[in-house]
């Protein structure tokens, strides 16, 4: 099983919006009884490539994009086939729009609304929900 927690950089510190994350970091799931996560890469969204990034605007930043803006919408299906590997995708907050990418791939999105920020003990967090 694959799971991506969307990232500002390297550092693997969750960003707070999913659909304006620079990264994604993408483990996996591993062992039988004692289950582990390995980091397995970090990928650039092609979402936001050439963007200034906006840190700041993660958890207020809404989505006002319809289901009529093509050319947001195929921004968003970039976004997923990035991660089309992934059985799950961590967020803190998703717009609609991301969420739907996701489900037409296949894609669940898993919500963490803890404090912590380091990608690899978020997912240590939920481990009892994968």
């Amino acid at each position: 099983m694959k799971i991506a927690v969307p990232v500002i950089d390297e550092t693997l510190k969750m960003a707070g919006n999913a659909g304006h994350a620079p990264y994604f970091a993408v483990f996996s799931l591993q062992g039988g009884m004692f289950r582990t996560f390995v980091f397995e890469e970090i990928r650039a969204n092609p979402k936001v490539a050439g963007e200034v990034a906006h840190h700041d605007h993660d958890e207020g930043h809404t989505c006002d994009h319809d289901e009529n803006d093509m050319e947001h919408l195929k921004a968003h299906g970039t976004m997923a086939d990035t991660i089309h590997d992934c059985d799950y995708l961590v967020v803190k907050m998703a717009c609609k729009n991301t969420a739907k990418s996701m489900n037409n791939l296949g894609i669940k999105l898993k919500k963490y609304n803890g404090a912590e920020m380091q990608a690899a003990k978020i997912l240590t967090e939920l481990m009892a929900q994968f």
